[in-house]
């Protein structure tokens, strides 16, 4: 082969390894290393390598999707739950609700939560944020958060004036950003029950919030989402933050790559635990049972005193992490010549840290990991967003259900067809973002009885025993900031989900129970042992206990009695110790794990101070979920993206100087037998254990598909691997731009290059270019977890382009609709003035929308007219003297109600028919002749736990 032609093809391949979006052959060295490649380290790693000079790897890891349907299009929100792209985790058995355990979905796919999640943007009160600042970090306050939030979003508002005003969504542009990665905007398809919910909370005086995202005002608000104004589909991290950028040579992301620990200069590594073992196939995934005592401490519950703890003098630098594909793979170390970010989320990164030797003293040593760092608030202070799912059935058939689509395969037929050709209809409004978010004094007459009762608390009361006392301290000032905010009507202490199909669930905004996440094992592919200690504090089902009571209100308002209800979970003639058992059997997680590795003071139990650095190191820190110290009201993604935004600003200001980092000399040992240095050749286009395809998204669901390296089922077109001393050449150039040496083969001599590429490498390139040139969809749809046939699989993006996507999920919309199918029929207002300003809640002007490439300017709208204050709630009488629903043989007659044009006209409820019975499955039951529900008892909510959870999987958003 003449040397011209050599050099061609070792340009081509220097091509293939700086485009490719994953897996590109790892240097050795990189400025950042960051752990996790969901929202966000994919956000801090964008910002890095907006400078060129910057290298920056990111390990995830789980795989990357292939545009997958049930990722990309919004009626498919829960779908991709229980899928390869989710940890799965499981909690230790819950000993304060019913003794069993919970399953906490986490997203483990690069773009981590933000794949998985419901899609809800919101970004809680203006106070929540305050009052992180006021726990110690100057910095943190709303004002100077706000840029952030604005600086990650491209809003688009709702596309219809006649929609903004029926539905309540208006916006101020004072507190939106208009150029940044993430499209946020509205469906293309509302349902006419929102404005039912809507009005009925009005009703019972919670109003409709003008803004959902000032952070203000408490109430009921239709959210936007992260999707595309244009082609309706998601826009999560990934398609966001990376995507468009993975051509920057200086931009790495490596798939299936699992960290087990952190190096330390000079010391090494902490853990002589993390090697390789024959024959073990765990992945990190499944149960995390552990040793959960009554107190639900695990590890740390129980036992002797808190030690008496030295504190440190020395400073930790990290200078890189060790990682694997698996438990049985070789162990291989990068190194960081910058920091190290800790981006795994609220689950894995107190894990991570504790596997490092940083953590409480008494855990490491039970573990047999030397001490660091003695940090004892690592892994506590998890907080999470308790959810309830409720039942209501809607007997009137007059309207259109979001659950209609599952049972009617002509409808749904309808609406996929519909999406596909312009756009629109039921498919682009998947999650439950008509919702609410009200204050406790706007659900209750007993909130200051509740506040009372939190103010008695001491802080210790209800945490785990054992606990050091600087974390008791830490709970303790966050108890006060928490307190207030229950009792502050402006404040969201309840979030209302509100499906359009029923489901009207409540999850505790403000929880109050505090639990933990600690190692298991001191074998990294070991899940930890997850302990959220739902229901320890009495607060938190207190105001679960209200809001169930509340939801009874709601339903006998006059705009939701027209959608004829009935209360099957909990039933309508339960009673005050029914409902706590069903509290009991039913809360579970919103998705919303955080607090973990808290960003407070040392002295009150904090992890990280208020520049993201982990207390006892000058360059690791953690920029995920964890370093919330209190939960904001919130669905978190909006929040995660805002905090990752900050701290790349932090990260690019310390401007931490470079060295040149070296494996110690005892790393051989102490890191598990890691070659110091040593890096696994992966390759562009295969797994470094086995050759499979590095981007392996399209997992064959018979098989297990969290463990790297299996082949894809089905037949799929692979890549070949070339040969590893070509990647090497190929590589060097790479490395050369970025300062730094390439991994293995890169000195091999152009001699011995040829003689490889006589033999057989000319047609492996020409075979890969083919290959990439006509890559066709991956087979093997991910059957069970959507209502149609089949999901088509799309290709991947290349060079910032997403090359192999098809038209379906490029920004292309028309404006025509199909025939017959239309939108939800135009509701009329249920009284006069609705959509105005409440007195207490005065509105600003409409500001004028923005013009976009994607949309025109559109007139400012008019100012809605005055909505009369709603009428005072009547005096209800304390927990214990629950209205009970009248016996009835039949289903009662709606009140009347002026129909406007386009209302249904509910039908008539002859008197002597029978009730409905309760739904089988996922199905709503067909005829009125179904035997009645079973009587009141615990019975009757425990036997539809399990269906609820299944039934309210879509509406659990937050995946971080």
């Amino acid at each position: 082969m003449q040397l011209p032609h050599l050099l061609g093809l070792l340009g081509l391949l220097s091509w293939f390894t700086t485009s490719l979006p994953f897996n590109a052959p790892l240097l050795d060295t990189y400025d950042y290393i960051v752990v996790g490649g969901g929202i966000s380290g994919l956000v801090v790693a964008n910002r890095l390598t907006e400078d060129p000079d910057i290298s920056v790897l990111v390990l995830e890891a789980g795989p990357a999707d292939n545009y997958e349907e049930i990722v990309m299009v919004p009626i498919f929100v829960g779908a991709n739950i229980y899928t390869p792209w989710d940890w799965f985790f499981e909690t230790t058995p819950q000993t304060y609700l019913d003794g069993n355990t919970r399953i906490i979905p986490q997203g483990r796919v690069v773009g981590g939560g933000s794949i998985l999640n419901a899609m809800l943007w919101n970004r809680g009160g203006q106070g929540d944020y305050n009052d992180w600042a006021q726990l110690g970090n100057p910095g943190w306050d709303w004002n100077n958060m706000l840029p952030y939030f604005k600086r990650t979003e491209t809003y688009t508002p709702v596309f219809s004036d006649a929609i903004a005003e029926q539905y309540d969504i208006h916006y101020d542009q004072a507190y939106h950003g208009f150029d940044g990665p993430v499209n946020v905007s509205f469906p293309r398809y509302f349902y006419n029950t929102s404005v039912n919910f809507f009005d009925g909370l009005e009703a019972l005086g919670v109003p409709s919030v003008y803004e959902p995202n000032d952070g203000l005002h408490a109430g009921a608000t239709y959210l936007p989402l992260d999707i595309s104004p244009t082609n309706q589909s998601r826009a999560d991290a990934r398609r966001s933050y990376y995507d468009p950028y993975s051509e920057r040579p200086n931009l790495s992301v490596s798939t299936n790559r699992y960290v087990t620990q952190l190096i330390y200069q000079g010391d090494g590594c902490a853990n002589n635990h993390t090697g390789p073992i024959p024959g073990d196939d765990s992945t990190g995934t499944g149960s995390g049972q552990g040793e959960g005592t009554e107190d639900g401490g695990g590890l740390n519950g129980g036992g002797p005193p808190p030690l008496k703890r030295k504190r440190q003098t020395t400073t930790q630098r990290v200078i890189g992490v060790e990682h694997a594909t698996d438990a049985e793979s070789p162990r291989v170390t990068t190194l960081a010549r910058r920091e190290v970010i800790m981006a795994a989320g609220a689950l894995q990164t107190p894990k991570i840290l504790e596997l490092s030797g940083i953590g409480d003293r008494s855990i490491l040593q039970q573990n047999d990991i030397s001490v660091v760092i003695d940090l004892p608030g690592v892994g506590n202070n998890l907080q999470d967003h308790q959810l309830l799912g409720t039942y209501y059935q809607f007997y009137n058939t007059s309207y259109i259900y979001s659950n209609q689509l599952n049972g009617n395969d002509t409808l749904n037929q309808q609406a996929r067809e519909e999406y596909y050709a312009n756009r629109t209809g039921p498919y682009t409004a998947g999650p439950a973002d008509g919702n609410a978010f009200p204050s406790l004094p706007q659900i209750s007459k007993r909130a200051a009885e509740i506040v009372a009762m939190a103010r008695s608390q001491d802080a210790s009361d209800h945490l785990a025993a054992g606990l050091d006392p600087t974390v008791v301290a830490g709970f303790a000032a966050q108890k006060s900031l928490i307190t207030d905010a229950l009792g502050d009507e402006s404040r969201a202490v309840i979030e209302i989900l509100n499906s359009n199909a029923g489901n009207l669930s409540p999850s505790n905004m403000r929880p109050f129970s505090r639990g933990t996440v600690h190692i298991s094992s001191p074998r990294p592919f070991d899940a930890p042992s997850i302990d959220p200690r739902y229901g320890s504090n009495p607060i938190d089902t207190e105001v679960l206990y209200e809001s169930l009571l509340f939801n009874r209100r709601l339903l006998e308002t006059a705009p939701m009695a027209q959608l004829l209800p009935v209360q099957w979970a909990p039933p309508s003639d339960a009673d005050e110790e029914d409902l706590r058992q069903y509290i009991s059997n039913g809360i579970g997680t919103e998705y919303h794990p955080s607090g973990t590795c808290a960003m407070l003071p040392r002295n009150l139990g904090g992890v990280v101070d208020s520049d993201l650095l982990v207390y006892g190191t000058s360059n690791l820190r953690v920029v995920d979920a964890s370093m919330q110290p209190t939960v904001p009201a919130a669905h978190l993604q909006a929040v995660v993206y805002a905090v990752a935004e900050k701290a790349a600003d932090i990260i690019r200001s310390a401007n931490t100087p470079p060295i040149t980092p070296t494996v110690p000399n005892n790393s051989s040992s102490a890191c598990s037998n890691t070659t110091a240095g040593a890096v696994v050749d992966q390759g562009p286009f295969s797994n470094a254990t086995t050759g499979s395809p590095a981007n392996e998204s399209a997992a064959d669901p018979s098989r297990d598909a969290r463990v790297g390296g299996a082949p894809r089922a089905g037949g799929a077109v692979l890549l070949p691997s070339l040969s590893s001393e070509i990647l090497g050449s190929a590589t060097a150039s790479s490395a050369r731009r970025s300062g730094t040496s390439p991994q293995g083969p890169a000195a091999t001599t152009v001699p011995a290059v040829q003689t490889q590429i006589a033999a057989n490498v000319e047609a492996s390139v020409q075979n890969a270019i083919d290959a990439v040139a006509s890559m066709p969809p991956a087979p093997g749809p991910f059957a069970g977890y959507q209502p149609i046939s089949a999901v088509p699989q799309y290709g991947r993006s290349v060079g910032g382009q997403a090359t192999h996507v098809p038209s379906a999920y490029r920004d292309v919309v028309t404006t025509e609709r199909i025939a017959g199918y239309g939108a939800a029929p135009t509701l009329p207002s249920y009284r006069p003035g609705r959509g105005g300003p409440r007195p207490s809640q005065p509105r600003p002007s409409q500001p004028e929308r923005p013009s976009s490439p994607e949309q025109t300017s559109r007139p400012a709208l008019a100012a809605p007219p005055q909505r009369p204050p709603p009428p005072e709630q009547p005096q209800r009488s304390g927990p214990t003297s629950i209205p009970k629903a009248p016996p009835s043989p039949g289903r009662p007659e709606p009140p009347s109600y002026q129909q406007g044009p386009g209302r249904p006209v509910p039908p008539s409820n002859p008197p002597g028919a029978q009730r409905p019975g309760p739904p089988s499955n996922s199905q709503a039951p067909q005829s009125p002749g179904n035997p009645s529900p079973p009587a009141r008892g615990a019975n009757v909510p425990r036997a539809l736990t399990d269906y609820l959870r299944r039934l309210s999987n879509f509406l659990r958003g937050g995946l971080q």
